[in-house]
C-alpha cells in the first residue's frame, strides 16, 4: 500500500473536500474554508465534512455552521479528525457548545488484499447483495434488531438508491432460515478510489460467529467490481481488531461532535 501520508492526504482530498453529496436533493457547500453538507430532507445526514482553519478563522466558522443548521432548525455534526488544524479545534467546538460522540479510528485496505478473501458462514445462513424491495426490508429488520433503534430511514434510503442510477450505496444482508440477522452497506462515490463500509450490524444473538467479517470481504468484492482501489471504516473499539486481522491500517482518528440547537422555553 502507498506510504500512510500520501493515503491519508488522497483521502482527504477526495472523500472529505471533494466529497459527494449522499442523497436526493442533498447539496454540498464550500464555504469559507469549511466543507458541509445540508440534507435534502430531515432525517439525512447534516454536518462539516471538513475544514482548513487555522486560530484567526475558527471560531468565526464554527459559529457560522451553527447559524446555519439552527436556521434550518437541524442537528449538525462536525465530524472532526486527528490532524485537522488548529490544534485546539476540539476545545473551540465544546466551547461552541457540541457534544463529542465516543471516537473512532478510521482505517483502510487495499481491496486487491481483500477481494479473494473468503469467511465460512455459520450452516444456514446466507449472505447477499440487496437487490430488491424485498431485500431491503429485510436490510432494515436486521438494522433494528442488530442496533435496537428504527430502521425506516434505512428503508427508505435503500429503496431510494434502487430506483437511482448509478446507486452510490450497496446493501447487504444476511439471513438464517429467511429470517435476517445482519446488515450493512457500502458507499460508493463514482470516480474515488475509496468506498466506505458502512452499518455494519449483527443480532445479538449471531455475533462472533464471522458475520460481521463475511460481510466485510463480500463488501469488499463489490467495491472491487466499482473500481475502487481502498475499502474504509469508521471502527469502534469493538470492531478495529477484527479489521486488523483482515489487513486494515489505522490511518486517523475521528470524532463526531453534535450540536443540537436548543428549544425555546415555553410561554406559560
Amino acid at each position: 500500500m502507498e506510504q500512510h501520508g500520501e493515503v491519508l492526504a488522497r483521502y482527504d482530498r477526495q472523500m472529505r473536500r471533494g466529497a459527494m453529496a449522499d442523497g436526493p436533493g442533498a447539496r454540498i457547500e464550500h464555504v469559507a474554508g469549511v466543507v458541509r453538507q445540508t440534507a435534502g430532507h430531515r432525517g439525512g445526514w447534516d454536518g462539516v465534512l471538513w475544514s482548513d482553519l487555522d486560530a484567526a478563522t475558527a471560531d468565526g466558522a464554527v459559529a457560522a455552521q451553527v447559524r446555519h443548521f439552527t436556521s434550518l432548525c437541524r442537528e449538525f455534526e462536525w465530524k472532526l479528525y486527528g490532524h485537522d488544524r488548529p490544534g485546539d479545534l476540539a476545545d473551540r467546538l465544546l466551547a461552541a457548545g457540541f457534544v463529542p460522540e465516543p471516537a473512532e479510528t478510521l482505517m483502510v485496505a487495499p481491496v486487491e488484499a481483500l477481494r479473494d478473501l473468503r469467511v465460512e458462514l455459520p450452516a444456514g445462513v446466507e449472505l447477499r447483495e440487496v437487490t430488491d424491495p424485498a431485500g431491503v426490508d429485510l436490510a432494515a429488520r436486521a438494522y433494528e434488531k442488530a442496533f435496537a433503534r428504527d430502521g425506516s430511514w434505512l428503508r427508505d434510503h435503500l429503496l431510494t438508491q434502487l430506483a437511482s442510477a448509478p446507486r452510490t450505496v450497496v446493501a447487504v444482508v444476511a439471513t438464517a432460515g429467511g429470517e435476517p440477522v445482519g446488515s450493512s452497506r457500502l458507499e460508493s462515490a463514482p470516480g474515488r478510489d475509496f468506498a466506505g463500509l458502512w452499518g455494519g450490524g449483527t443480532a445479538p444473538q449471531w455475533r462472533g460467529r464471522g458475520l460481521y467479517r463475511a460481510s466485510v470481504a463480500l463488501r469488499a468484492r463489490l467495491a472491487a467490481e466499482r473500481g475502487h482501489r481502498f475499502v474504509q471504516v469508521d471502527a469502534l473499539p469493538s470492531s478495529r481488531p477484527i479489521l486488523e486481522r483482515l489487513g486494515f491500517t489505522a490511518l486517523t482518528t475521528t470524532t463526531p461532535y453534535l450540536y443540537r440547537p436548543r428549544q425555546p422555553a415555553r410561554v406559560r
